[in-house]
């Protein structure tokens, strides 16, 4: 018989996988990094959104998001625009182009998961984000990137330069 770590480890790999296959299968349809796709669909929730706000929802620092905004922006995907009421902030907005792209792209997976984690009670919510963080721990993954990283000398969409 298994042993309970070799399984939970073998169930973990099969999230990975199914992860970076969703991944992949973005990237090539959309022709952009995961990280932008993380913000446009993050964008294309609220149909406009503080750069701040992105980050956090994504967990990253604001440099990363402002970053990966301006690549998106040269797409034309998204554009920027000064809030009325605070003059120093800004929206980020997704165009239409970026909404036409977003319907082009295969479902992603992490929206499937939202919907479906949504239906369940709150106290499995919880469990499961507890169960995470916790195997987080136990890879030491607290601080790894939110976003994935390309790997050195790994091909790269012609916009991430």
């Amino acid at each position: 018989m298994i042993e309970r770590s070799s399984e939970t480890l073998i169930a973990l790999r099969r999230i990975v996988h199914a992860l970076e296959t969703n991944a992949r299968s973005m990237a090539r349809a959309s022709n952009l990094t995961q990280a932008q796709l993380l913000v446009l669909l993050e964008i294309a929730q609220h149909g406009q959104e503080m750069p701040r706000d992105i980050a956090r929802a994504l967990g990253v620092g604001q440099a990363t998001i402002t970053l990966q905004i301006d690549k998106l922006e040269a797409r034309g995907l998204v554009r920027r625009e000064r809030r009325l009421a605070d003059r120093r902030a800004i929206w980020v907005i997704l165009t239409d182009a970026g909404r036409e792209l977003l319907d082009q792209i295969p479902d992603p997976l992490h929206q499937r998961f939202t919907e479906r984690f949504q239906t369940l009670a709150p106290w499995e919510q919880t469990l499961l984000l507890s169960v995470t963080q916790r195997l987080g721990s136990l890879f030491d993954a607290e601080d790894a990137p939110a976003f994935p990283q390309p790997e050195p000398g790994a091909s790269k969409p012609a916009d991430t330069a």
